[in-house]
């Protein structure tokens, strides 16, 4: 599988490759559910917290094993990793992508700590995603206004120099885009987005983190504009918790979780098969 040939295809053809996150076989299978009908490249992810959850081995072997059975490509990436070491340590149990969240760090420290992951990562051929400016929010839903800082996000001026430098493939940019589900989403700052893009090129794949509640239509200028990964974990999340509750609540007396599991993961499919059908048609 040539991942990034996957990846300039998408750029190419304004067309994003989705990630959904699990953590658990009820995301799992709905994701699978919600992708299969497509036929189209997606990427499976698990952050730091879920892989130590599942294991990074299990998450490899799951991945090759869905692979055979779907006969198309499925690329397994590593999200938000902080640990140069968990990092290396996800590249050599086989993930194709791995993401540093560098985002914290000063920026010479974040440019030349992503560097050595990259140097670490491409004689394995695996891809890597850096992150310039700070995301806030986390993968949950939140009752309050979301809160958009302007200092928060990516300076265009040193866009060129990090991918120059580190010499990532992909580059999370912060333009609005904030983790999890508010009572009010910010707006996108899309003009900051177009002078990112204007700054790299085709040099390097943007990503869009926190992709759970914007709207569609600001999807798909994001994408006309320069995104080619498109990441999803909190309406992933909330649709589990929220099926899940429902059905214990229909079914007091059941223990067996398979029995449970089936209105869980049509949840979970019908959020993927939505944002798939965004851009893709169903075969």
């Amino acid at each position: 599988m040539n991942i990034k040939r996957i990846f300039k295809h998408a750029q190419e053809k304004h067309v994003p490759i989705f990630q959904f996150n699990f953590s658990d076989l009820f995301q799992l299978k709905g994701i699978i559910n919600g992708t299969k009908k497509f036929k189209e490249p997606f990427i499976l992810g698990n952050s730091e917290g879920e892989s130590h959850f599942l294991g990074l081995n299990f998450a490899v072997a799951i991945k090759k094993e869905i692979e055979k059975k779907l006969g198309f490509p499925m690329i397994l990436n590593l999200d938000h990793g902080k640990s140069v070491d968990y990092l290396k340590r996800a590249i050599d149990a086989g993930y194709n992508m791995v993401h540093f969240d560098g985002s914290s760090l000063p920026f010479k420290e974040n440019l030349k700590t992503t560097k050595k992951i990259v140097d670490y990562a491409k004689k394995r051929k695996v891809l890597v995603e850096g992150e310039l400016g700070f995301l806030r929010g986390s993968s949950e839903v939140h009752q309050e206004m979301a809160r958009v800082v302007v200092a928060d996000m990516t300076l265009p001026e040193e866009v060129r120099q990090f991918v120059k430098e580190t010499g990532v493939d992909a580059l999370a940019p912060v333009f609005g885009n904030i983790h999890g589900i508010y009572r009010k989403m910010p707006a996108l700052d899309l003009k900051r987005l177009s002078m990112i893009k204007n700054r790299v090129g085709k040099q390097v794949f943007l990503v869009l983190h926190g992709g759970s509640g914007i709207s569609p239509l600001e999807i798909k200028v994001a994408v006309k504009r320069g995104i080619v990964k498109i990441n999803i974990n909190t309406e992933i999340r909330l649709a589990w918790k929220k099926a899940l509750e429902k059905v214990l609540k229909e079914n007091p007396e059941e223990v067996a979780p398979y029995k449970l599991a089936p209105k869980v993961i049509k949840a979970i499919e019908k959020v993927v098969t939505k944002k798939m059908r965004l851009f893709y048609n169903a075969s």
